[in-house]
């Protein structure tokens, strides 16, 4: 497992638009139909990432406490499913009824979508005010696989908590480390 960072999108950065298969529902969404009132988590994740099966818990979590806030949340996974099988469509779903994840699990197969955002690894979170203004980007907590640190999604839940006050996040945006999004040839 090799540890890869984010890039950092700029902040104030617009969210890139999309319509991707929901691997759960089996039907396309798009970000204009999926974002929330107030703002918008966009994570990109995959099934088998360590990193990601470190938190799935807590964004489940964060997801369901938020949701009631008026924020909106949507993975995507954009690995290619050449290489990992693991990450297919099929699986996605069994994955995201198996987590119980409350949001739904997007499949990027062109990968186009994940290289509009500039992500780099998994999990990789992204938060957008109701304009879809880039608000934090970055990791969900300190907390990696081994490290023996809490999961807490302290930084997360920060950056939600000044969105919904409508204050500026003055903490330091640390990037997400996780497995490198596994790009096609």
């Amino acid at each position: 497992m090799a540890d890869t960072p984010s890039n950092m999108l700029p902040l104030g950065t617009k969210a890139p638009d999309f319509s991707l298969l929901d691997t759960v529902s089996n039907s396309t969404l798009n970000l204009n139909t999926l974002k929330g009132e107030k703002g918008t988590v966009i994570f990109f994740i995959c099934n088998h990432c360590p990193f990601v099966i470190h938190i799935n818990k807590e964004i489940v979590a964060i997801a369901n406490a938020y949701a009631e806030k008026d924020i909106g949340f949507i993975a995507i996974s954009s690995n290619d499913i050449i290489k990992y099988p693991q990450d297919s469509p099929e699986k996605m779903k069994i994955h995201a009824k198996h987590e119980n994840y409350p949001f739904p699990y997007l499949y990027d197969e062109t990968q186009d979508i994940a290289k509009a955002y500039n992500a780099a690894c998994t999990p990789d979170f992204y938060v957008f005010n109701a304009h879809l203004k880039l608000t934090y980007r970055g990791q969900l907590d300190d907390s990696r696989p081994g490290n023996n640190l809490p999961v807490t999604g302290k930084d997360l839940r920060y950056a939600l908590d000044c969105l919904i006050k409508n204050k500026e996040n003055t903490q330091l945006q640390k990037p997400s480390i996780g497995c490198s999004i596994k790009w096609k040839n």
